[in-house]
């Protein structure tokens, strides 16, 4: 069922870029293993993904120690100053930094491993109180200036969750918002590449707005059980 589902998803995502004039390999498909056994992970790799996210910390750490296959780690959960030191070792890249003491645990963590660590800064495009990410503007540049000066960080691209809605243009108007701000970014003088934004229900929106990474779980590994 994993292998189906991938080949569904590969195929509407393929299609999407062809209707919109975009090349496919600009986008990332990163599915979202939360909750899921090693098992599913592993019948998803065999079946031609390589891109995986984790949203908790200690899980990430258990699920790279117990897999040999060579995946790339992306964690992409709220990410707590103490529990950096679980994920600096697997992700490849750290979706959700939201504050500038993050990013200076996330580059301490990292020059004890001599590690250049990718990150993404996390935005709260939706206006949604109940959402992470930065909102102003003031604070993403400190944090974007931060990581120019660091040895350790290497700030890639933007992340957001839009709205849970089924009003297609709020869930667009979010995704707008953050291509907005990487393109205002990199006018002063940044080199974002990622706009990380788009799942399950709102992935062909975000291909629409320019998005170069998906995260998707629920159309790859089925509903979740969260019991």
């Amino acid at each position: 069922m994993i292998r189906k589902n991938i080949q569904i998803l590969r195929e509407s995502i393929e299609n999407k870029c062809k209707e919109i004039g975009r090349d496919p390999a600009e986008i990332t498909l990163i599915a979202v293993s939360k909750f899921k056994p090693v098992e599913d992970i592993l019948e998803a790799f065999n079946a031609g993904l390589t891109n995986f996210g984790e949203n908790k910390a200690q899980e990430l750490r258990d699920k790279a120690e117990k897999i040999i296959e060579n995946l790339t780690w992306h964690f992409i959960g709220h990410l707590q100053t103490n529990k950096v030191k679980y994920v600096i070792k697997a992700a490849e890249f750290i979706h959700s930094v939201d504050s500038l003491k993050l990013a200076k645990e996330i580059e301490k963590k990292a020059a004890t491993i001599g590690k250049v660590q990718k990150i993404l800064l996390e935005i709260n495009t939706s206006g949604e109180e109940t959402k992470f990410g930065l909102r102003d503007k003031n604070e993403i540049y400190e944090i974007a200036e931060y990581c120019e000066k660091s040895e350790n960080l290497d700030l890639r691209g933007l992340m957001t969750m839009a709205p849970f809605t089924d009003n297609r243009e709020t869930i667009r108007e979010s995704f707008l918002t953050l291509r907005k701000l990487k393109d205002e970014i990199n006018g002063d003088g940044f080199k974002l590449e990622h706009l990380s934004m788009g799942m399950t229900n709102d992935y062909l929106i975000a291909i629409e707005e320019g998005a170069t990474m998906l995260r998707i779980g629920t159309a790859i590994f089925g509903a979740r059980n969260y019991t």
